[in-house]
């Protein structure tokens, strides 16, 4: 799996700044002390050791990391980088610079010669004597004292010191922090992907939903139509007209993500317009809908679901029928509240399949951000809908 842009960017700045510390050391040195020259020499060599750990840093990168943050192989991770360390401590232990005064065999006039080429110095005048030399034995003499003492203190230098303990912790904390930022970069991409495989899924479903809205709606209007040319013919053609243009508005609008609220209510007014025609005066039909919208937006076809179950389920033959359909702006808020009577012979579930794909619509496009109110009584049937409203930016971010 390849590195973002943004995660090489912070290697590369990380790494610049670690090579461009020794540099700026010397140049602040040599500004602040005119007796220090600036010497090309001292930067090459503690650049000779940052080499080391960058090659080391690369390693680890492109090859040890991806095999635990990208494909979760843990063991082989482990034993890859414990082998990688335990060669960079060999590395190390072997690389030793050698102390002076180690060699097989030693002059003895040699070990009453001062170190770095400073003044004689009595080794019995200048310090006290150890503990156990103290009272020197019988049978030694005086000049074996000072070939004991030397010994010691030029004895082997340990395999691993403090340095190369210090080197091993230096490069695990490296190894970390290139842990740490790849998993941070990896986590982001993984929320990126995640928050796009929901947003198609988020426009399957709606247009899944759009697709049955549209069947339902045009074959409610094309009985409405039929019911109509019996009782005038005139009428019919013109409903046809005016029924194209519904078409034209749910087949270009209605796959948009938002539609400005006025066509919205126009559309609404022509349907309700469209089923006063098939009814007679025995039901009673109200609709009142706001002058002025603005440039408020609101999704396409989410209140004709409510406006076709009132007129499907709420008109009786049999006695007086009504439906009341009312549309109020407040702020950024819409208002949307029908009330019907209800017929005599009803199914169980109040609006079938459109009232659950519309509550499904409602759950995609507002979370919890809506308000839906149904009162099923005896005799009226009431759905009550508040949404917000937004403009053509806020509608195609949501």
């Amino acid at each position: 799996m390849k590195q973002s842009r943004q995660e090489n960017l912070v290697y590369v700045a990380a790494w610049g700044l670690l090579f461009a510390a020794p540099v700026l050391s010397l140049y602040v040195r040599t500004v602040s002390d005119a007796n220090v020259a600036f010497n090309w020499n001292e930067v090459f060599v503690v650049w000779r050791h940052f080499a080391v750990y960058l090659l080391l840093f690369l390693v680890h990168n492109f090859l040890l990391a991806p095999l635990l943050v990208h494909r979760h192989k843990r063991m082989l991770y482990c034993a890859a980088v414990v082998t990688l360390l335990a060669v960079f401590t060999v590395y190390k232990c072997s690389n030793k610079p050698e102390r002076r005064g180690h060699g097989p065999h030693m002059e003895r006039a040699d070990l009453h010669q001062p170190p770095f080429g400073d003044e004689p110095m009595a080794f019995d005048e200048q310090r006290p004597p150890m503990p156990d030399e103290a009272s020197p034995r019988p049978d030694e003499r005086p000049d074996e004292r000072p070939l004991r003492r030397m010994h010691r203190a030029d004895s082997p230098p340990p395999i691993v010191g403090e340095r190369d303990i210090l080197s091993v912790l230096v490069v695990i904390l490296m190894f970390g922090a290139n842990l740490g930022i790849k998993g941070y970069f990896r986590s982001r991409d993984d929320r990126k992907r995640l928050a796009e495989l929901e947003r198609e899924n988020l426009e399957q479903q709606m247009e899944y939903l759009r697709y049955q809205i549209n069947p339902h709606f045009f074959m409610n209007t094309l009985n409405n139509i039929h019911a109509l040319v019996d009782i005038d013919p005139e009428q019919a053609k013109g409903t046809i007209v005016e029924l194209s243009k519904m078409m034209r508005y749910v087949l270009y609008e209605g796959n948009k993500q938002s539609v400005p609220l006025a066509r919205e209510l126009e559309f609404i007014r022509h349907y309700v317009a469209l089923m006063q025609l098939r009814y007679t005066e025995k039901v009673r039909i109200s609709l009142a809908l706001p002058q002025e919208t603005s440039d408020s937006h609101i999704p396409p076809l989410i209140l004709i679901t409510f406006i076709e179950n009132a007129f499907k389920h709420g008109i009786s033959y049999q006695h007086e029928s009504f439906v009341d359909m009312t549309v109020s702006l407040k702020g950024d808020t819409l208002r949307f509240k029908c009330c019907n009577s209800k017929a005599d012979q009803s199914i169980d579930e109040h609006g079938g399949v459109g009232l659950a794909n519309v509550r499904k619509r409602l759950d995609l496009l507002y979370g919890s951000n809506y308000t839906l109110t149904i009162d099923d009584a005896a005799d009226v049937y009431q759905v009550e809908l508040v949404i917000p409203l937004g403009n053509r930016e806020i509608m195609n971010k949501s």
